[in-house]
């Protein structure tokens, strides 16, 4: 028998446990030949707005894909060589070197590999035109786009994932090389013994794994000051720390509680759910750390990316409260104007008298905000609501400020707050009364825009007009009674050359949806790849132990106990094993995402619970399947 022979024989003996790892790699290989052959083709990025750099996203999600592949293969290597530990030593027993096992060993890798990444670019190339059609939807491009054959795409691919096996190749040729025969034949006997935790070292650092966590999850709500930064990397410390400890010896210390509660006599679930989990708290608690801590990135990258897209239009309509602005240019609003009228786009337009003044807070608003003086711009409560923009102003002498710039920050200023008009020999003081969300303006600038009653506008205005008739500046602002004209009327609107400022509604939304399409496009492949790979990781680990506790469920068996009464206490363990890092990652992220609300300013709850809710369906798949292969061990022994 040759050794090729060996190398298949084999191959078909480990079938049913590669194909899991077998279809994630395949996965993987499509995912990022798609991703490479976006970046090389020229018809996406012509389509595609210039401010957003299509090529440099899909080259930058390439590389994090080609990392969480890498780490998934080389993980589930380790795991597949423990498995075959046994198998390694009889070949060197029956005389072959460890040389030849190390040829045998990679002679197979590279052929699941290559089998792999065949299949991976075939498959990539017949649904490449469904993932751009997919992505052209996302990012709202209208239109039949033809997807060219990518030649760069297919050698890209091909070079990264053959340097990936041959990584593979060469833990594998490593791994043979230090073992002893020994080690290969006691590596399913090897666990760790249930030694008696140190009462009180165990308390205080059990106790401080909960209140790490509950510090992070405090500062997570109270970072944004003058170090910012320093609170992140605190905050991100704080709770991987706190999660170690959590499951390396707060759990830890528990289940040994619950194993001297039961004074020795724990009964068949416990003996097959908390025994096996304690035999191996050290090793489960490093792995689930990890799973936890990414899965609770995963899940914030994937809320945070759908909320995004889901709220684009409600965010841009915050920042361009009007269709179309045009400030200080006459004729550029008459010619808009004329423009529309010829092509028979209905609208309606107004007029908005601006006093552009400064003034100065009582006192600073905000850590982050460390000053008190600033520019503004002062109008009319009732301009605005003639616009089409209701502000209601309840005060004579207050008003409403919005900057949907710095909304986050200003929507814990405690109001009301004195703002006094420049210059301060006129003794002019407005009250704050609340801060409100959005803008007053388009994003013709960046300046604040206070809202006061049509009363107090116009005697502000006659007091600093004498001074100074600058100050008054006239804005048009444009809503269209169609909206499905935009498009037309956007055109119309960008031919316009203008010596003041203008801002539209329709190109900043266009441009919005573009950069969350795309965000949302590489996030759910991303998270997809992240959460197969951690879930074939955690299913590999549970079929690992499933094989190496076999003996038990065939004794249990034999002394008369169903395959019902055996299956309650795996499934209690796989409870721990799956639901404890789900759990844990989802509160997490929920504090993660919590802290970063400030980035949008609408309500982000239903799109958060809906990327959770898919999120927690898909990982719930492989605690099935891996329940699923317990069961059929079991049914097995007899």
């Amino acid at each position: 028998m040759t050794l090729f022979d060996l190398v298949v024989r084999s191959m078909r003996k480990n079938l049913k446990h590669y194909y899991l790892y077998f279809f994630a790699l395949i996965l993987s290989v499509v995912l990022y030949f798609v991703f490479a052959s976006l970046q090389h083709d020229t018809t996406v990025m012509e389509r595609t707005a210039t401010s957003f750099n299509m090529s440099s996203a899909f080259k930058a999600a390439g590389i994090l894909l080609l990392f969480i592949s890498g780490v998934f293969v080389l993980y589930a290597n380790s795991i597949f060589l423990k498995r075959r530990s046994r198998e390694v030593g009889l070949y060197q027993l029956i005389g072959l070197s460890k040389f030849t096992v190390s040829r045998m060993l990679v002679t197979e890798n590279f052929l699941l590999g290559i089998g792999a990444l065949a299949i991976g670019i075939g498959i990539g190339l017949l649904v490449s035109r469904v993932f751009l059609l997919l992505l052209m939807k996302l990012v709202g491009i209208d239109g039949v786009l033809t997807m060219s054959f990518s030649g760069a795409a297919i050698l890209q691919t091909i070079v990264v994932f053959v340097v990936l096996l041959m990584l593979t190749s060469l833990q594998m040729a490593i791994a043979v090389k230090r073992s002893t025969l020994l080690e290969l034949f006691k590596v399913d006997q090897s666990g760790e013994r249930i030694r008696k935790p140190k009462t009180i070292v165990s308390s205080i650092l059990g106790i401080l794994g909960i209140l790490l966590i509950g510090f992070g999850y405090w500062l997570s709500g109270h970072m944004f000051n003058s170090l910012l930064f320093f609170n992140m990397i605190a905050v991100l410390v704080s709770v991987i720390l706190g999660t170690y400890l959590l499951f390396r010896v707060t759990i830890g210390w528990v289940l040994y509680q619950i194993r001297v509660s039961k004074n020795g006599h724990l009964g068949l679930s416990n003996s097959l759910s908390l025994a096996p989990l304690m035999h191996r708290m050290k090793a489960n608690a490093n792995s689930l750390t990890i799973i936890t801590v990414l899965s609770a990135m995963t899940l914030t990258m994937l809320a945070a990316a759908y909320s995004s897209f889901y709220s684009n239009e409600k965010e841009t309509r915050l920042v361009e409260p009007f269709d179309y602005m045009i400030e200080g240019d006459v004729p550029a609003t008459d010619q808009f104007t004329k423009a529309l009228d010829n092509a028979g786009i209905r609208y309606h337009a107004s007029t908005i008298e601006a006093l552009q003044l400064d003034g100065d807070y009582e006192k600073e608003l905000n850590p982050m905000l460390p000053y008190t003086d600033l520019q503004i711009r002062i109008v009319s409560e009732r301009q605005l609501s003639e616009a089409g923009l209701p502000i209601e102003v309840k005060g004579s002498n207050s008003g409403v400020l919005l900057d949907g710039g710095i909304y986050w920050l200003l929507k814990s200023v405690e109001v009301p707050l004195d703002l006094t008009l420049e210059p301060k020999s006129l003794n002019k003081t407005i009250s704050v009364e609340r801060f409100a969300e959005g803008n007053a303006f388009n994003m013709i600038d960046y300046t604040s825009t206070l809202v006061v009653n049509e009363e107090l506008f116009q005697e502000i205005k006659s007091e600093y007009r004498t001074q100074d008739e600058s100050k008054v500046n006239h804005a048009t602002a444009f809503n269209l009674l169609d909206e499905g004209q935009f498009e037309e009327a956007t055109a119309l609107y960008k031919d316009i050359e203008s010596s003041g400022k203008k801002s539209d509604y329709y190109t900043q939304y266009r441009n919005l949806l573009q950069s969350s399409g795309m965000t949302i496009f590489i996030a759910g492949f991303l998270g997809l790849v992240f959460l197969i790979s951690t879930g074939s990781i955690l299913y590999f680990k549970q079929m690992t132990e499933a094989e190496q506790e076999k003996a038990s469920y065939t004794t249990l068996r034999q002394l008369g106990f169903s395959v019902q009464e055996i299956m309650k206490g795996v499934v209690r363990k796989q409870i721990f094993v799956f639901g404890l890092p789900l759990a844990i990652g989802l509160l997490h992220s929920i504090f993660a995402l919590k802290s970063a609300s400030f980035i949008f300013m609408s309500d982000i709850t239903v799109p958060t619970v809906i990327a959770m809710s898919v999120y927690i369906v898909i990982y719930l798949v492989f605690a099935f399947l891996t329940v699923g292969y317990y069961r059929k061990t079991i049914k097995a022994t007899l």
